[in-house]
């Protein structure tokens, strides 16, 4: 019997049990043989460490492991949230039913506009969602510190996927499940994982952030955490900060999957690949890089030029159903330069976001393989301009906002080989799109024209009213009407020339508790439709829309 001698319990069991065994089987059949072993000189009493090309922390323990030694009880802090919001929503496309997709009707007219396969409902929905984060942080020391978030995410009797499973997925808002989440449904994920280190290399203001993180610019118009879903974004890469009392610059790269992040996954940039795309393949990763500068010189004016590059590398067919407009098309090398600037000065506040993008991207029919064919040019801009009145007893505030984004009269016909050259839809990137078009979601920053009307007060510190109407239209009648979710909610007819979608009025109210840490919300939204729907879908239905909120943090 060949005898290797280690220093690990393993070894020793291991031995015992071979012994055993031969043992047993001489006992059998096999005749007796004498064991060998090795020389002396030849015996491996020593078994060498396993080479790493990284530091190692402390031994690792097969069975026991203790606690790190360099833990104190004292740096540790945790923060927790924990929401339930129960939503309902008649007509989600206005008369007819929801295809599978979540859109209202087809790419290319394949199947009857405001019809479903087999008939269905007319795209009536309720719901229940909740989630709870849990975020974990450890101060190593002042400048160096250690965070994980995790989130669950689900909506009620939906087996552990936040999607709604009986519409094929709510075309707005409740899309929080990630498709092929195995185990869970996509319904327990990783929000943030990172490592942050300020005063890098001892140089006060320089900072670096390593891991999943939330990205979060400006208003929320192009980067937020889009908490209002069920489940938010996150990005994996790597942020540089360095900040002073004058100005703030930010430079990060993130990469995500082939298919980029979907609206909202709770695993982030984990979500899977589009369908029929086969496995993940780095060399097809998208990457993001952002340049972000605050200037803060001006007392009551913040100024933020920014500049973005974003690439994905998978090729033009992996998309080709979608239209040149869809979120996050394939095959695009997209570069976006703009500013942002803020002024507040006693009563008054003003807003204004520009941004302009250009490149190149690819689109099956019109170009082959991994060709990038269509030149990029696509703008948008968001104004915002009010008033409070803070020396009223409620602190009334009234705002007025425009939002305009490019669309492209090309989108629904490049196809079958046809070369049009240009994409003009802006991208909207990962945004927010909650808090800026009105609330029921219905519109993202892309084909878009829509002028608003804002109305808040504050009946008591506890309390929070507001009334929001806005005026939806389509900046090209001929692109896609966009949902918040930024894929195609509406594939609009290739001679349709109406562009008033409807209009929208919402009325929220907000009741605080427990100094903020509770709140209570309600909310009613109405779409009075416009030409466009009848035009579009061959009917004209309203849509009605409401929620009601639960929010608990420590």
């Amino acid at each position: 019997m060949k005898r290797i001698h280690g220093r690990t319990r393993w070894g020793r069991l291991a031995a015992i049990f071979g012994a055993a065994a031969i043992s047993a089987l001489q006992c059998l059949t096999l005749p007796a043989f004498a064991g060998f072993e090795l020389p002396p000189g030849e015996r491996i009493t020593n078994l060498p460490a396993i080479p790493r090309n990284m530091p190692q922390k402390e031994a690792y323990e097969l069975y026991d492991p203790v606690i790190g030694r360099n833990f104190d009880i004292k740096n540790l802090w945790m923060r927790a949230d924990l929401r339930v919001r129960p939503e309902m929503r008649n007509n989600a496309c206005f008369g007819g039913a929801q295809l599978a997709g979540g859109a209202c009707n087809s790419f290319g007219g394949a199947t009857p506009r405001g019809t479903a396969p087999g008939g269905g409902n007319k795209g009536n929905d309720m719901f229940v969602q909740q989630w709870m984060r849990l975020g974990i942080g450890y101060d190593l020391s002042p400048d160096v510190n250690f965070y994980v978030e995790i989130i669950d995410s689900a909506t009620w009797g939906g087996n552990g996927s936040a999607v709604n499973a009986g519409n094929g997925g709510d075309p707005l808002n409740h899309n929080g499940g990630a498709a092929g989440g195995s185990g869970n449904g996509g319904r327990l994920g990783v929000r943030a994982a990172y490592m942050l280190i300020r005063n890098l290399g001892d140089i006060q203001g320089l900072s670096v952030k390593v891991g999943r993180q939330y990205v979060v610019f400006g208003n929320h118009s192009l980067f937020g955490h889009f908490d209002w879903a069920n489940t938010g974004y996150s990005h994996d890469g790597v942020m540089f900060a360095y900040q002073t009392k004058s100005w703030d610059s930010y430079f990060g790269w993130f990469r995500n999957s082939e298919s980029d992040l979907g609206q909202a996954t709770p695993v982030g940039s984990g979500a899977p690949n589009i369908a029929g795309t086969g496995g993940q393949d780095a060399n097809r990763d998208a990457d993001m890089f952002i340049f972000y500068n605050q200037i803060k010189m001006v007392p009551g004016m913040v100024i933020e030029p920014f500049y973005v590059l974003y690439q994905n590398r998978y090729g033009s067919a992996d998309n080709a159903g979608q239209g040149l407009g869809t979120a996050k098309h394939s095959n695009q090398t997209r570069h976006m330069i703009g500013n942002r600037i803020e002024v507040r000065k006693g009563g008054f506040d003003f807003s204004n976001e520009t941004a302009w993008q250009f490149g190149q991207m690819g689109q099956a029919g019109a170009c082959q393989g991994e060709q990038k064919c269509l030149h990029i040019n696509a703008w948008a801009t968001r104004n915002w301009i009010g008033y409070t009145f803070y020396d009223t007893a409620w602190k009334t505030r009234l705002a007025f906002n425009l939002d305009y984004a490019s669309g492209d009269s090309r989108n629904n016909t490049c196809t079958n080989g046809t070369n049009c050259k240009t994409a003009n839809t802006f991208e909207n990137f990962f945004p927010t799109n909650h808090i800026h078009m009105g609330y029921m979601d219905v519109q993202a920053w892309k084909n878009m024209l829509s002028p608003s009307v804002n109305l808040q007060a504050r009946p008591s510190a506890r309390d929070h009213i507001e009334l929001w109407y806005t005026n939806l239209n389509l900046a090209n009648s001929k692109d896609c009407w966009y949902r918040a979710a930024q894929g195609c909610y509406v594939f609009s007819n290739v001679n349709n020339t109406k562009t008033h979608i409807g209009d929208e009025i919402d009325v929220a109210y907000t009741r605080m508790f427990a100094d903020g840490k509770v709140a209570l919300q309600a909310a009613y939204g109405t779409i009075f439709s416009g030409g466009y729907l009848t035009s579009t879908l061959n009917q004209q239905v309203n849509q009605h829309w409401a929620y009601m909120s639960l929010w608990m943090n420590f």
